[in-house]
């Protein structure tokens, strides 16, 4: 039986290294808010608030997702990661609309923030340690992806391939994405506010902050509702997966195949086609030992394999 511990470190690195960093930003956000009056920095400390509670909850649920299939639930806990994700996207919400409801206030009330030099420490501190964070989900993203990439290259296959990524990895890289742009909007606006008779700035930048927010909410709400009820594999995967099959010699087609995505596991069903005058016995054999080669690929929990022979006809590729 798996510890307690044991799913911990199998839990995801991103989400906890963004809660972590997170806690530590909403805390000098908020105190330097309190102390400076400033709206755009009330904002980025609601969105700091929101991000930590978020992704220590799909931390937790990053270690769930991890158990073992049981015998009462035969496919695993994949989905998991993505009901948690669910209540994180409801989090973000309600944090966007108070953000929102503050930004409007400030541009009717606009109110000259204090202390100019404590607040641009800290957002630029701000932008510095979700940057950072934001460059660990890039990587992780690339890691999950099985994508090769080092340098700049880390920072556009990240996006290309964020589909891939588990629930908890995309939850992180979208949130960050935008904790990094509000941290920045607050500084622009903090500097107008202090350097030009705009002072409506501050209030502008905590409603881009809330769009921003409700943007990362669909997406990732999209995202995981599609995982609830059941998505299929990205093309990559299924091609791999068919490459993997037809690499045995003594498989001559894909008659039939189903690959769905639990979390960031996959569940392979499929009929192959064998070529003809096999023995029971020996067709059992290659079965064997294809759905061995498949279970070895780190992201495949569950292969269901069925044998036929050859009908002559091509069916893999499957016509679109």
């Amino acid at each position: 039986m798996e510890s307690i511990w044991d799913l911990i470190k199998k839990g995801n690195i991103s989400s906890l290294t963004a809660a972590l960093g997170n806690v530590v930003l909403a805390l000098i956000k908020g105190i330097a808010a309190t102390i400076s009056g400033s709206g755009a920095m009330f904002a980025s400390a609601m969105h700091s608030v929101a991000d930590a509670v978020n992704q220590g909850f799909v931390f937790a649920g990053s270690v769930l997702a991890e158990k073992k299939p049981t015998r009462r639930f035969p496919t695993g806990f994949g989905r998991v990661i993505n009901i948690f994700c669910m209540v994180a996207v409801i989090v973000v919400s309600m944090m966007a609309y108070e953000t929102i409801r503050e930004g409007i206030h400030l541009i009717r009330h606009p109110v000259v923030s204090k202390s100019f030099a404590l607040n641009a420490t800290i957002l630029l501190i701000a932008i510095f340690i979700d940057g950072y964070v934001l460059l660990k989900a890039m990587k992780e993203i690339t890691k999950e992806a099985r994508v090769q990439a080092k340098g700049f290259q880390i920072f556009t296959a990240s996006f290309l391939h964020v589909g891939r990524a588990a629930p908890p990895t995309r939850l992180v890289f979208y949130e960050d994405i935008v904790a990094t742009l509000g941290a920045l909007f607050a500084l622009i606006a903090v500097v107008l506010s202090q350097y030009t008779p705009f002072k409506q700035a501050d209030g502008i930048a905590s409603i881009l902050i809330g769009l921003l927010m409700v943007g990362v909410a669909f997406k990732v709400g999209y995202d995981n509702m599609v995982g609830l009820i059941g998505v299929a594999a990205p093309k990559e995967v299924e091609d791999k997966v068919a490459r993997i099959i037809l690499s045995n010699s003594n498989v001559t087609d894909i008659n039939r195949m189903r690959i769905l995505q639990e979390g960031r596991f996959y569940h392979v069903e499929g009929y192959i086609e064998l070529r003809p005058g096999l023995i029971l016995a020996d067709a059992d054999d290659i079965k064997f030992q294809i759905r061995d080669q498949l279970l070895s690929e780190p992201d495949i929990s569950d292969v269901i394999l069925a044998i036929i022979e050859d009908n002559g006809i091509k069916d893999w590729p499957p016509e679109k």
